[in-house]
């Protein structure tokens, strides 16, 4: 078993992202592989929220420490106010002062030969260059998704922490990865020094995450099809508007039927709220509060269809919802632009029926024809199969290999 140092934000008993699946499925597998993880996280008094439901599936046996941290707009604000410094890159950068020496210390203990980090908290790659810096070993920084874009984040004096950070990680680590096939494009555009060290390991599913879960079971209303979105509703880059107007005018012209949207743990139920209300769809919006994980893939099974949403801005990302989606076999309705990524990954799925999420009249027309197809778009089975978390681990695995020769 050769150690790796994965350091990582996201991790049980975090909760509210997907992102955690991600670092905690690869600490799973990569046992299998002759990789053995090492976890340095934060310590959870950091955390927005917590729960237990993932806490049982951290292994055992996994080296998991979990240094000093604070969220600077909870711990550090006096009166709802604190100096900007403390939140750039983000709320969480008093991690960094904790994390690499607790890092460097788990480098002496148990000798790692590489490095990992994860972004999208940004502190996770300042700890990970530092601890690479400090102890000579090769770092692979796993980007997930771009960080610094046009717009994003909006402060001037963010945007440049982002920027550096980011540049520092492209060009300095042995590796970057990537989840979609733009991102990595656009980032060996960007820095074409690196590129042939920017790599593509996309998101997945878990496998043992739906042991036990029917693959059907009674219908979440009784009387209504529903079409479901689990996951939060970004105002820009998951903007719900258009889907609400397309409503509207199949309300109007009586084709709405029995048809109910399910918006699952939004985080903006009072954006929902109004555009229902101003839309008059609200006997058509059903807006429910979050759910522990498990709970929330079972009734992903019992939905009559499920719903992507994604926005142009973000083309080169890929929500990791959307492989869940993919191993419940339900129908998928994706509004997204269709040359994105998320639409390239539904398509490559058998996902036919896409629509712009900007196009009421668009959203308008797919949707009656999605509502009675729901046989014709379910998702491919063998090309599913190849999304499991499994199956990226042994990317992983394979590019640890690499790493560690050189």
């Amino acid at each position: 078993m050769r150690p790796v140092l994965m350091i990582a934000f996201h991790f049980p008993p975090l909760a509210g992202s997907s992102g955690i699946q991600r670092t905690l499925r690869f600490a799973q597998y990569l046992p299998e592989h002759d990789w053995q993880p090492l976890v340095l996280t934060a310590s959870p008094r950091a955390f927005d929220r917590t729960s237990d439901d993932l806490m049982r599936e951290v292994p055992a046996d996994l080296v998991v420490r979990r240094s000093f941290a604070l969220n600077s707009a909870r711990h550090l604000a006096i009166h709802g106010r604190y100096p900007a410094v403390l939140a750039r890159p983000d709320r969480w950068i008093i991690w960094a002062l904790s994390a690499i020496p607790a890092g460097l210390r788990l480098i002496k203990r148990y000798r790692p030969v590489a490095i990992w980090s994860t972004y999208p908290i940004a502190t996770a790659h300042v700890v990970g260059r530092w601890v690479s810096r400090l102890s000579g070993l090769p770092w692979v920084a796993d980007f997930r998704d771009p960080m610094a874009q046009d717009g994003y984040p909006e402060d001037p004096a963010t945007w440049r922490s982002f920027e550096r950070i980011e540049r520092n990680a492209v060009e300095r680590a042995a590796a970057s990865v990537f989840v979609s096939r733009g991102a990595a494009a656009m980032y060996q555009r960007r820095y074409p020094g690196a590129a042939d060290r920017i790599t593509v390991i996309e998101n997945g599913f878990d496998e043992q995450s739906y042991a036990g879960i029917p693959s059907t079971g009674a219908p979440l209303v009784p009387g209504r099809r529903t079409l479901l979105h689990s996951g939060i509703v970004y105002p820009s880059e998951r903007d719900p508007r258009q889907l609400l107007a397309a409503l509207a005018a199949l309300k109007r012209s009586g084709r709405a039927g029995d048809l109910l949207v399910r918006f699952r743990a939004s985080a903006h139920d009072d954006l929902l709220r109004d555009l229902a209300r101003r839309h008059d769809v609200a006997d058509l919006i059903d807006l429910a509060p979050p759910l522990p994980y498990r709970e929330a893939l079972e009734e992903m099974h019992r939905a009559d269809a499920l719903l992507v949403l994604q926005a142009s801005n973000c083309n080169e990302q890929i929500p990791a919802k959307a492989y869940e989606y993919l191993r419940t076999h339900r129908p998928v309705l994706a509004l997204t632009d269709p040359n994105g990524d998320t639409a390239d990954l539904l398509r490559r799925c058998g996902v036919r029926y896409i629509a712009p999420l900007d196009d009421a009249v668009a959203i308008e027309r797919i949707l009656p024809e999605f509502l009675t197809d729901l046989g014709g778009a379910v998702p491919s089975a063998p090309a599913v199969a190849a999304c499991s978390r499994e199956s990226r681990t042994r990317e992983l695995a394979t590019l640890l290999d690499r790493v560690a020769a050189r």
